[in-house]
């Protein structure tokens, strides 16, 4: 079905940013904005976009600087989270919405918390899928204090799960060098679905410094088939297009801000509670966002007056490898916290 699916490109223009998103559904519906992650773009919502669009929701999903047809900075501090906010309100103005549910994913899930902290009024209801509130938005620092030691010794992986952004602080350049040798290969390496056995062992991406890289240190990608559970050819040729002609500079540098996230973060209204409706959807086998250890969900459950909680049997990239349970787990939800559009049921 939604293969069939083809949103409105728009652009808004601003002082040194332009910002691409997608748009489909009636325009006077309820609005959702769905925010993406690393390294992906608008499109990777398409499932959710296609379902929510159908009910008769507005539904929008930016393109982040640095990715598809928005603007490319090389200044690494141009991706700190305080500016990704800005984008974002920005585009709620351009649509001429005071507020708007907010969904969020990967690094999109941050952005979606701090809204939901520092622009209250703008946040009907905030999502996000796979990263909880209170962890990647308070940077680095706050993501190793709830690393499971049980599993990941300080002695032996003092950054757990976390180390391969260790990597991208030390050697941004030949990370990014690796990923951009073959784009396509990259983007596949990266998307695959998720598997029970992950947290019968260490993350692979807990020894990407001692394995001096990613892909045990390879100078580029190996060349695996598609997975086609998470990502259709067609899905792959826009992610590889996308990566090919903007490089993964830009998405290299949301790792490159951790202080000023943290900076940012904490200085948050309310003392960073959150009043409105959350949902938060967890991957049950993501070996990077490890939902097994309660450390890592203690400060969303502690601040998050209306929260929900579910999860998916799935990897990291939930929303394309189990998009119906996902939209399912949204729908419900929904039907709660917002206004029902007017065509749907």
């Amino acid at each position: 079905m939604t293969h069939d699916f083809h949103p409105e490109r728009r652009t808004l223009h601003r002082p040194r940013q332009v910002l691409a998103h997608l748009s489909a559904g009636p325009l006077d519906g309820p609005p959702l904005i769905f925010v993406h992650g690393w390294p992906a773009l608008a499109w990777t919502w398409r499932h959710q976009m296609a379902h929510f669009a159908a009910l008769g929701y507005h539904v929008v999903a930016p393109d982040l600087r640095g990715y598809g047809q928005s603007t490319v900075h090389s200044d690494p501090s141009a991706y700190r989270q305080e500016l990704i906010v800005d984008d974002m309100i920005a585009l709620l103005d351009h649509l001429g919405l005071g507020e708007a549910v907010w969904i969020g994913h990967d690094w999109g899930s941050p952005t979606v918390w701090n809204i939901a902290a520092h622009f209250p009024e703008r946040c009907t209801a905030a999502a996000t899928l796979a990263v909880p509130f209170g962890g990647l938005e308070y940077g680095l620092e706050a993501l190793v204090s709830a690393v499971d030691r049980a599993r990941y010794p300080a002695t032996t992986h003092p950054y757990g799960q976390f180390d391969y952004m260790v990597s991208y602080e030390q050697h941004p350049e030949r990370i990014t060098a690796v990923f951009d040798a073959e784009p396509g290969n990259t983007v596949k390496a990266l998307y695959r679905k998720g598997d029970p056995a992950v947290h019968s062992r260490p993350a692979p991406t807990s020894v990407i410094t001692s394995d001096g890289g990613w892909f045990g240190g390879a100078p580029a990608a190996p060349d695996l088939p598609l997975d086609t559970d998470v990502l259709s050819p067609q899905d792959h040729a826009e992610l590889t297009e996308a990566l090919e002609t903007n490089g993964f500079w830009g998405p290299t540098c949301y790792y490159l801000n951790h202080q000023a996230n943290a900076a940012y973060a904490k200085a948050a209204v309310n003392d960073g509670r959150l009043e409105m409706p959350v949902l938060f959807v967890g991957a049950d086998y993501d070996a990077v966002a490890d939902l097994t250890n309660p450390r890592a969900l203690h400060r969303m459950r502690t601040t998050c007056d209306r929260l929900t909680e579910r999860r998916v049997q799935a990897g990291h990239w939930l929303q394309l490898e189990a998009a119906d349970d996902v939209n399912g787990l949204l729908a419900a939800w929904l039907r709660t916290v917002a206004e029902a559009p007017a065509s749907g049921s």
